[in-house]
């Protein structure tokens, strides 16, 4: 399904069809955005090019359906289902992923939080969603339950324990004496300066948040 709308959207990016997808976006009334295209390299480009192509679905099918030659790249309608419930989960994940692929700021400690809010909000299944989109949501929650089970997740733990904003709200009951025991044998090989210097950082860290 995702080849199937990486396909169409090269298509229409072609050269000889930009100028034709520019002119039908003015004549449908539609921003006129460039399409997207998923790299590998690149966090959140799949739910970007989906994203793209939905909003651009109208002038998108136009464009292919005046090409004989590139007609059989016309998405269907159980395509664009698939697409829109892809959408319509990944959505609202974009903005953690931005969030937490920071540069400027430490976002370790954010981690465990936002797999919380996943698992507890984002990512539950409401009474409207589709059959699709229930699918698609259990897959995901399932993916990070493994990828970042207790025994993979002392160190997140530890980075949460020691941010203020959540100290030890999200740390699984079984694990809490395990961090506290780890960061007090971590404390106690602490020199005076060092112990001065995270008490310093840490007083920041509180200020400008």
């Amino acid at each position: 399904m995702l080849w199937v709308c990486a396909k169409s959207l090269s298509s229409v990016s072609a050269t000889v069809r930009k100028r034709e997808l520019s002119e039908v976006q003015k004549l449908l009334c539609l921003p006129d955005y460039k399409l997207k295209t998923e790299c590998s390299t690149r966090w959140r480009s799949r739910q970007a090019m989906v994203g793209r192509m939905l909003e651009q679905q109208a002038a998108i099918i136009h464009v292919l359906s005046s090409d004989r030659k590139a007609r059989h790249l016309l998405p269907t309608w159980q395509d664009l289902e698939v697409l829109e419930a892809v959408d319509k989960t990944l959505t609202p994940l974009a903005d953690f992923t931005d969030a937490l692929s920071g540069e400027q700021y430490v976002s370790i400690s954010s981690v465990k939080p936002a797999l919380h809010l996943f698992q507890s909000s984002v990512l539950a299944v409401k009474e409207d969603d589709s059959d699709l989109i229930c699918t698609i949501k259990s897959k995901i929650v399932r993916y990070l339950e493994e990828k970042y089970n207790d025994q993979k997740t002392q160190d997140l733990d530890t980075a949460t324990t020691l941010d203020p904003r959540f100290k030890m709200t999200y740390v699984n009951e079984d694990n809490k004496t395990a961090v506290q025991n780890k960061l007090q044998d971590e404390t106690s090989k602490l020199t005076t300066v060092e112990v001065n210097l995270a008490i310093y950082f840490l007083c920041i860290t509180m200020y400008c948040d």
